[in-house]
């Protein structure tokens, strides 16, 4: 009877070792301890897709995203100012970080195809921004340019383009599938 006892009392503190170590638990945390502390990035590499006036404007600031894309006609009746330095999450081959800032006027499948082309229309865009460029679409209105390296990647520009210093028009590009209606000069 007394090892019947025992092996019951054993076979009771098995099941119950076994039962507790099985059960989940939440762990306690202390709020202010759990979280590591993380700064903050400089920039975020999203894109903002708009389909706007005012997505648009919010995303060309220099609080907005690298990629800004829209996703339909848009017409702005104010002027425009693509601001701010961006970094695009990419390294050269140096291993330098690189800045960059794309108003992309087009939509693309998952294999990169173009599927659409989008016309944005307003009556001006300043480029400060270095390392900007506007693809695959059309800006009908004048481009002031600021910014260095400024690039029309298979663009059409319906308006004059004006550089606002000599470096800006000393690093345009422009492919050959873009164009100008208007003049590209000079303007200090």
């Amino acid at each position: 009877m007394k090892f019947k006892r025992n092996t019951m009392l054993i076979g009771l503190v098995l099941v119950s070792a076994l039962a507790v170590g099985c059960t989940q638990t939440e762990p306690e945390t202390d709020p202010v301890v759990a979280a590591p502390e993380v700064e903050s990035p400089d920039v975020i590499t999203t894109a903002s897709i708009v389909n706007d006036a005012d997505a648009f404007q919010s995303a060309i600031s220099k609080d907005g995203s690298w990629i800004i894309a829209i996703i339909d006609d848009l017409t702005i009746d104010a002027p425009l100012v693509l601001d701010g330095d961006f970094l695009n999450g990419k390294k050269d081959d140096d291993g330098n970080e690189i800045y960059q800032r794309k108003v992309a006027l087009y939509s693309q499948d998952a294999d990169r195809n173009i599927t659409a082309r989008y016309t944005l229309t307003a009556p001006q865009l300043t480029v400060n921004s270095i390392n900007a460029s506007i693809q695959h679409g059309t800006f009908v209105g004048d481009l002031y340019i600021e910014g260095e390296n400024f690039k029309l990647i298979d663009a059409v520009i319906e308006g004059n383009v004006y550089f606002m210093n000599e470096e800006a028009m000393n690093s345009f590009e422009m492919d050959e599938d873009s164009s100008v209606s208007g003049v590209q000069e000079l303007k200090q």
